[in-house]
């Protein structure tokens, strides 16, 4: 079966049309008009072996804030949409990325339950025009809405292109392992209570 989902999502703030295949190759189109987020975005793709295709437009002339965290919500119901009732997958992923002097790790639960722990700090306000606080917005929001348990732990670095590429990567390689069928399990849903 495959693994796909289209979201499309408007209101008064932004227009988001968002398309993924969890068995891609890591493909990524991406146009949200934010180049660091574009940037991210493709190192999600390409770490999590995620075909992502993203076109967004929003309100940047106040400022980032509201289309990265609905690029976010549209990537986590996307997310949630193609994985379905969880049938054979590992469930669990976890990474520990080094990005030159940065190093973080990321956790993930596809539990069913939308949990947080952000432990990321930023020597600086932004990164190009990007504000540093709307990384952890973003993954609140891809979180919340893949219904995910999701921690993001920072475990050195000062630079901040570093400490947020670190973040995003290490969530990628930790979701590539998560939403992976496990011929082990079979059609199983792996969960003792039958149900995710």
């Amino acid at each position: 079966m495959s693994r796909i989902a289209q979201i499309t999502r408007t209101t008064s703030e932004t227009d988001i049309t968002l398309a993924l295949n969890l068995d891609g190759s890591g493909k990524a189109e991406i146009a949200t008009g934010i180049g660091f987020l574009d940037h991210m975005l493709t190192a999600l793709a390409r770490h999590s072996l995620i075909d992502l295709r993203v076109q967004a437009k929003g309100d940047l002339h106040i400022d980032f804030h509201h289309t990265t965290e609905d690029i976010g919500i549209v990537l986590g119901q996307a997310i949630l949409q193609a994985l379905g009732d969880k049938r054979g997958i590992a469930r669990y992923g976890h990474a520990v990325v080094p990005m030159d002097e940065a190093l973080v790790e990321a956790a993930i639960d596809l539990s069913g339950r939308a949990v947080v722990g952000w432990q990321v700090s930023f020597a600086r306000d932004k990164v190009g025009e990007m504000d540093t606080e709307l990384f952890e917005e973003f993954f609140r929001a891809l979180a919340g809405n893949a219904l995910m348990n999701l921690h993001v732990i920072q475990k050195a670095g000062t630079n901040a292109h570093h400490i947020a590429e670190g973040c995003f990567k290490a969530v990628a390689r930790a979701l590539r392992q998560a939403v992976t069928h496990d011929p082990r399990i079979g059609q199983a849903i792996p969960s003792t209570k039958g149900a995710l």
